[in-house]
């Protein structure tokens, strides 16, 4: 292997991606798009939830059960009535995703010591928002019934739960989701860069000009996925210092494990585009292919729903996703404080991922060349 052709090979890769205006648009503004994208729009935190109330007891005891719903950020107020009917008709025209019915007889009930009834109806549309509102109400419900049987010096039976979350304290969606897109945009770049990249030599017909050339195959694959691994490294970076400064999201773990599980999840989707690129005619054909593969594995990565939750054919399915296993180094380094010998499965499975594929995917460009 000649190191200068491979060189020459290089500078000749970088100078053509950052000629193009697009191109260099694609690889540094693009990944900030996403990821402010990604950190506001997608978004499972339950704040602000529309509320249809009625209130049929009309007391002060009933007007101070909705201030403490109104007092938290979980629920708004957005229609009162005094129809029961009210709820349904605002549940079904989408006006409301709560229905709060305090029926007649609240305060009497509190002042004679007898359970009151209190409904709470919720739009199951939308399951995860329903279940989240529906705990949230039940929280505040009972600690207000708390609140009240101690005024009376009623002490309330019950556990005395206390709730604190490791990790992320605020339980917010931003914080799982920020670090979880840093995997999710350098494996779209690798696929693109690679095996778009690849296919447009070979319908304009440079590539054969470069195999009549005195590269080895060998030094053609280098030629080809080393930028596009620079790149993707630099896109890592890039994001993860908006990840720090914009969304405030710091690293608490090993920088060197983040890095490291990085590389070898590069060269694993680097194999995966340079396969693309060997079964794909047209830039058409490997764009298809391209997103044949990036959506299972955003989808059976653990991305937005949890691995653990999935039917066990498609959690045995996530082991050989490549990205499932670098989000977990990434959120294991970015929440909790992780370092290589608490991610060390994942990284080895990274770093077979990235032999095994590598080794197949140049043996199979070898063969179409």
């Amino acid at each position: 292997m000649n190191r200068l052709r491979v060189r020459r090979m290089i500078a000749k890769e970088v100078r053509q991606l950052f000629r193009d205006p697009k191109t260099k648009r694609i690889i540094f503004a693009a990944p900030i798009i996403q990821l402010l994208a990604f950190g506001y729009a997608v978004n499972t935190d339950v704040r602000n939830v529309a509320t249809i109330v009625v209130d049929h007891d009309r007391s002060v005891e009933s007007r101070e059960l909705l201030d403490a719903f109104t007092a938290s950020d979980y629920f708004r107020i957005v229609e009162r009535s005094d129809r029961s009917a009210a709820i349904g008709e605002a549940l079904d025209h989408g006006r409301a995703v709560i229905g709060l019915e305090i029926r007649a007889g609240y305060a009497a009930d509190l002042k004679a010591r007898r359970a009151p009834a209190v409904q709470l109806l919720a739009d199951g549309t939308n399951s995860n928002t329903a279940t989240v509102a529906q705990g949230y109400a039940g929280e505040i419900v009972q600690a207000y019934g708390s609140r009240m049987a101690a005024s009376v010096g009623i002490r309330p039976a019950g556990i005395d739960l206390r709730t604190r979350a490791w990790f992320n304290p605020s339980l917010e969606s931003r914080v799982y989701n920020v670090p979880a897109v840093i995997g999710v945009i350098v494996l779209m770049m690798c696929l693109m860069l690679t095996a778009l990249g690849i296919v447009r030599e070979r319908e304009v017909g440079t590539l054969e000009q470069l195999l009549v050339s005195p590269l080895s195959p060998g030094e053609l694959i280098l030629g080809k996925t080393i930028p596009v691994a620079g790149i993707a490294m630099l896109q890592i970076t890039l994001v993860t210092t908006v990840a720090l400064l914009w969304f405030g999201i710091p690293i608490t773990g090993s920088v060197p494990t983040l890095l490291v599980a990085a590389v070898f999840f590069i060269l694993a989707g680097l194999s995966v585009g340079l396969y693309i690129s060997t079964i794909s005619a047209t830039q058409q054909e490997a764009f298809l292919s391209m997103y044949m593969f990036i959506l299972p594995a955003i989808i059976l990565s653990g991305f937005l729903y949890p691995v653990h939750t999935m039917p066990d054919f498609f959690r045995y399915l996530t082991w050989g996703n490549p990205l499932r296993h670098f989000l977990d180094v990434v959120r294991a380094v970015f929440l909790k404080s992780a370092g290589f010998t608490d991610v060390w499965l994942s990284i080895a499975i990274l770093f077979a991922m990235a032999v095994a594929g590598l080794s197949f995917a140049t043996r199979r460009f070898r063969e179409t060349l």
